[in-house]
């Protein structure tokens, strides 16, 4: 099997378990507003803190909305970049043969 057939069997593997991860998102959170809202600039509860008092995240910060919302969208394209990364590697690693006959 060639490496352009391997390739692009990850790279289906990886945009089939992205779009998945995007379809099961609740992106109704996030969109069910059609207009902005406005948010205060600072707390107003006091409290700057991301965590809850119980060792878990507030809902509304942006490390649950990252991490425990669309945890599933980030890791194929975690995937994906470090795949981009090693291909860069590869690719700039690679000899080019020139030919100088002329």
């Amino acid at each position: 099997m060639s490496k352009v057939v391997k390739g692009a069997i990850v790279a289906a593997a990886l945009l089939i378990v992205l779009l998945a991860g995007i379809a099961t998102a609740h992106w109704s959170d996030v969109t069910e507003n059609d207009v902005p809202k406005p948010l205060p600039t600072f707390p107003t509860d006091g409290d700057d803190t991301i965590w809850a008092g119980d060792e878990e995240l507030k809902e509304n910060s942006l490390g649950f909305a990252i991490f425990e919302k669309y945890g599933i969208v980030l890791i194929p394209l975690a995937a994906l970049m470090f795949g981009a990364m090693v291909a860069g590697v590869v690719i700039s690693r690679e000899e080019v043969e020139i030919d100088d006959s002329n």
